[in-house]
């Protein structure tokens, strides 16, 4: 890709990946079947973490510029608004989209092209996913997993989550996923009838980067520290379990999966590379 790389976004109904470019900000829009680019469009300020938000919407939070970025995926038509301190993440979910703030300690709730509320967080809020109605935000700082309702912002639960979290996704299973980096290992979470952690899975190799194929039962992990992916099934009420690693290219930051094809999506953070992985089927 000719830069550093870090957030990834796959877009399974446009067959279209997206990935954050550092240098010089932008966004790269790449064919998810054939790998090559289909279009750049140019961002005010670098993105760590990209999502997917309502009509086809890749939602950039552009750091330095304080700004949520929201790219039309087919056409590249960029719309900005500015939200709070140092934008992190974005979420989706019910028609709005939820961004933390890192350095302003707030989850600003954004409907189309206007800001529509702030909510105090734990201390440095980084990841967030949007699941069954709720909304969950990592503190990274605090190292808890806050839950909100995502209609009213009330806050339903906070529980710790391990040593050193930074993301989370959503399974198909309705439970939230979080990364504990330092722990090396990755949690779930159940959201209903209240928040609580049931599980935990060991996963050595400094784990960051994380993406959920709900089609398939399956969570990819980065493992930064060994330059490697792994594939965990998930498996009713019982702790996910890991069934495969592979080598990836240097610093594996960022992941996405394809959940209409399976493949994964894996983004360099050193080299300015972007893997396409095709894992074994049937396993």
């Amino acid at each position: 890709m000719g830069a550093p790389a870090e957030g990834v976004a796959v877009d399974s109904g446009a067959g279209r990946v997206a990935v954050a470019l550092r240098e010089p900000p932008s966004l790269a829009v790449y064919d998810a079947r054939s790998g090559s680019l289909v279009r750049r469009v140019a961002l005010p300020q670098s993105a760590r973490h990209l999502g997917l938000g309502p009509a086809g919407n890749v939602l950039v939070p552009a750091e330095r510029a304080d700004a949520l970025v929201q790219v039309r995926i087919r056409s590249g038509a960029a719309r900005m608004l500015r939200v709070g301190r140092f934008p992190h993440d974005a979420t989706a979910g019910a028609g709005r989209v939820f961004v933390t703030d890192e350095k302003g300690d707030r989850l600003t709730v954004v409907a189309g092209q206007r800001v529509l509320a702030a909510q105090k967080t734990p201390i440095q809020p980084g990841g967030v996913v949007s699941v069954a109605g709720r909304v969950g935000v990592i503190a990274v700082r605090e190292r808890v997993l806050a839950l909100y309702d995502v209609a009213t912002l009330r806050r339903l639960g906070q529980v710790r989550a391990g040593r050193g979290p930074t993301h989370a996704v959503a399974g198909p299973d309705g439970r939230l996923y979080v990364v504990d980096t330092q722990g090396g290992a990755v949690l779930a979470f159940q959201v209903r009838p209240r928040l609580a952690l049931v599980a935990r899975t060991p996963l050595p190799g400094v784990p960051y980067g994380i993406a959920s194929d709900s089609r398939r039962g399956r969570l990819w992990v980065t493992l930064t520290g060994r330059n490697q992916v792994a594939e965990l099934a998930l498996a009713g009420s019982r702790a996910p379990r890991v069934v495969a690693r592979y080598a990836t290219v240097r610093q594996p930051n960022t992941v996405g999966v394809d959940t209409r094809t399976g493949r994964v999506f894996i983004a360099s953070r050193t080299d300015g590379l972007l893997q396409l992985l095709d894992p074994p089927a049937g396993r």
